[in-house]
């Protein structure tokens, strides 16, 4: 769906919440991954290896990599909407208002507990603001395009891209931990097991309007 059949689509009371509250969980379990100290996700290797090869901050390759995955949106039709533009704002400052509350783990343990903890928590929320309908955020959106134009299961496509995205960052020069490994192979079938299960059924405008004329017929 476009921008505009998103916002037109039902149960918005429903798929609002739940967008935010998909975003905010989003951003709170990448700062778990972060603070585990394990291992980051592929996109923050990718993120790293890129600040390091050209000498920029790591905000700056954050933003030169969000913009260049939003030009590769171009040839895969994926249409942007409500939730890429609240993935820029929502997700960052969720993360770092975590940061500010979450205890730093002592010991390898509770380090291991919040790779472990962060993961699920990353696919389950990343699943949730995906299963709000209103579009996806620049990255996630490699994913839903592929998906789209291949119809492989979400499991097999997202593992290829965690792989890509953190072998690229590897090669740039990002750091790869265990937890980096787990996170690339594990992320695509938790994705998968969550996403049915909070998708919202909800018809299009368009179908809504079709199935009105067909009542008035």
């Amino acid at each position: 769906m476009d921008a505009l059949a998103q916002i037109r689509t039902g149960r918005k009371a429903r798929r609002v919440p739940q967008l935010l509250v998909g975003l905010a969980g989003y951003g709170a379990a990448v700062m778990m991954l972060v603070q585990s100290g394990l291992g980051a996700a592929s996109w923050n290797v990718l993120t790293e290896g890129t600040a390091r090869s050209l000498g920029i901050s790591f905000g700056w390759a954050t933003n030169l990599i969000s913009l260049l995955v939003l030009l590769a949106w171009i040839p895969l039709r994926e249409p942007p909407g409500l939730g890429t533009l609240l993935n820029v704002a929502v997700v960052g400052f969720a993360a770092d208002a975590t940061a500010t509350v979450l205890p730093h783990p002592h010991g390898i343990l509770a380090r291991i507990g919040y790779l472990i903890l962060g993961l699920v928590a990353l696919a389950f929320f990343d699943a949730l603001y995906l299963g709000a309908l209103f579009g996806s955020g620049p990255r996630d959106g490699i994913m839903t395009g592929l998906l789209r134009l291949t119809r492989r299961p979400v499991a097999v496509v997202r593992t290829g891209v965690e792989v890509v995205v953190a072998s690229a960052g590897w090669l740039l020069g990002g750091t790869i931990g265990a937890g980096t490994v787990l996170i690339a192979l594990c992320m695509g079938p938790l994705v998968g097991y969550f996403l049915p299960l909070v998708a919202v059924h909800a018809p299009a405008a368009s179908e809504d309007h079709g199935r009105s004329s067909s009542a008035a017929m």
